[in-house]
């Protein structure tokens, strides 16, 4: 298969996997699907991310990520 396709099918499936994640955080349904919203939601941890404290908000949300894979897939065994 030709590189350029391959490319296009890893960023295909990168971009589906960040809106799962979108879904999974519920934020389509806690925003009524509003894409300005969601789009100002990512500027703002952006904005967070370009700040003095990047790492601990790395830290901080990493945790919370982890925290709430862990849960969901303890509620998926049940």
């Amino acid at each position: 298969m030709r590189d350029w396709r391959v490319k296009r099918r890893e960023r295909t499936r990168q971009l589906i996997e960040l809106g799962g994640l979108i879904a999974k955080a519920e934020l389509i349904d806690l925003t009524d699907d509003d894409r300005a919203v969601l789009y100002g939601l990512l500027i703002e941890a952006a904005t967070k991310l370009k700040g003095d404290n990047c790492n601990q908000q790395l830290l901080l949300w990493r945790r919370r990520g982890a925290r709430a894979f862990t849960q969901n897939q303890l509620a998926e065994r049940s």
